[in-house]
């Protein structure tokens, strides 16, 4: 890679009123999965969680990096950490798209959004 940058890390809160979307993480974790699969990514572990009465935490971590993400039903609040790494080959135009991607899914409002190119 000419003009190599280590990556793109890409951190944000949104906000959605698609409740259920935020109560608990299958669905969620189902949108990861193939998200990983159609951007080509390896994922090398995860963990989720739901909280009770709702809202769920996730995990996913990656040969690239990360993806987490975490919810509050009650706060209709989202909070997203995504970073890929460009060893390999430049991942920020694949960041960018699952940001995209899981704020399309959400139906979700960029509240904050703070871009870091590692």
């Amino acid at each position: 890679m000419e003009n190599y940058s280590p990556g793109l890390h890409i951190i944000a809160t949104l906000q959605s009123d698609e409740t259920a979307l935020l109560d608990k993480f299958e669905d969620f974790k189902n949108l990861a999965d193939r998200l990983i699969q159609i951007y080509g990514l390896q994922k090398l572990g995860e963990v989720y969680h739901d909280f009770q009465p709702g809202g769920f935490t996730g995990v996913i971590c990656l040969s690239e990096s990360h993806l987490s993400l975490h919810t509050w039903p009650e706060f209709n609040k989202i909070n997203i950490d995504i970073y890929l790494s460009n060893y390999m080959r430049d991942n920020s135009a694949t960041a960018k798209a699952l940001f995209q991607e899981i704020s399309t899914y959400f139906k979700a409002m960029v509240l904050v959004e703070q871009t870091i190119r590692r």
